[in-house]
């Protein structure tokens, strides 16, 4: 994967910087970013570098210290941001029940629902090229976390990622799967073909997930965003398998989803009462930054949503 195209003053001076191979990093320093689009598009390469990198950048500029100090800043005020949007507490009672209800009662847009019954061709074509930012990736940024947990939370991560990697074998990653049902629709499946059409909403999603994952000081918001993401997988994934069965799309992309129906249903009580349980039993003052994150997954699926029906209703 080659280097996004810029959006704006910022995103446009640090890929050059990052593709220079004696670049002076003061501009790229000074510059502030024209607004939220090339804030996060510039945020986003920064985390890649903790990834897969880019071909046209060397290796070596993801401990590069101007570049760390430029994601430190921007990945600042992108927390706030969502911090500014979530509840200042989580709410009260026995933990795994308060969140179950905590989701449940999070009422917002349903982008499943429209692909179930009304979406076109072309419009699910483009709901998979903008989700192949992620699911192209899954579990990664939760990947991070791993070394950073007590015994008993680690071991049930791993539990679940074992399912998401593929049980071992490397054609049944859940990203592998997504990569031959993208290839079966005729679309791109290279890991990150379509960055440069994803919007900003697709993008903070994105980032949210690697600012959870990559500061250990936020392993409870990661967590909580993964409890939040399980939770609502299962419905929908059934609900756009048989909408993509409405269209005909081909059996390998509707198997994606199908695969997540049955295995994203016991992944929710892993991830809620094992996972995040057992977290908050070692670390109960990590709460509120639970709830945090799993408003910060629903929040960010809606404004998505909003976006995206707005857009194909215009």
């Amino acid at each position: 994967m080659l280097t996004p195209k810029g959006r704006g003053s910022l995103s446009e001076t640090v890929f050059e910087s990052m593709r220079a191979s004696s670049p002076s990093w003061d501009d790229a320093l000074r510059t502030l970013p024209d607004d939220d689009e090339d804030l996060q598009i510039t945020l986003w390469a920064l985390y890649e570098l903790h990834y897969r990198g880019f071909e046209d950048v060397d290796d070596a500029r993801e401990w590069q210290p101007e570049l760390i100090e430029l994601r430190r800043s921007l990945e600042s005020s992108f927390e706030q941001q969502l911090r500014d949007r979530a509840p200042d507490t989580s709410p009260e009672g026995e933990f795994a029940e308060t969140l179950f209800s905590f989701v449940a009662d999070h009422d917002g847009p349903s982008l499943a629902k429209f692909v179930h019954r009304d979406a076109t061709n072309e419009q699910a074509l483009e709901l998979l090229r903008l989700r192949s930012i992620y699911h192209l990736k899954e579990s990664d940024p939760s990947a991070w976390l791993v070394p950073r947990l007590g015994y008993s939370t680690k071991a049930a991560l791993m539990e679940l990622q074992f399912d998401e990697y593929g049980g071992g074998d490397p054609t049944k990653l859940h990203a592998a799967l997504f990569a031959r049902g993208m290839d079966d629709c005729g679309l791109r499946n290279e890991y990150g073909a379509y960055i440069d059409d994803v919007p900003l909403e697709v993008l903070e999603e994105n980032n949210a997930m690697s600012l959870f994952g990559l500061n250990r000081r936020l392993r409870g918001a990661s967590l909580g965003h993964l409890a939040a993401f399980e939770i609502t997988s299962s419905i929908p994934s059934r609900r756009i398998a048989q909408g993509f069965e409405r269209l005909g799309l081909p059996a390998s992309m509707i198997g994606y989803y199908t695969e997540h129906v049955e295995a994203d249903a016991v992944h929710e009580q892993l991830a809620v009462r094992t996972i995040c349980g057992s977290l908050l039993q070692d670390e109960p003052g990590l709460r509120d930054d639970v709830f945090f994150g799993a408003f910060t997954c629903l929040d960010l699926e809606d404004r998505f949503a909003h976006r995206m029906l707005k857009e194909w209703a215009a």
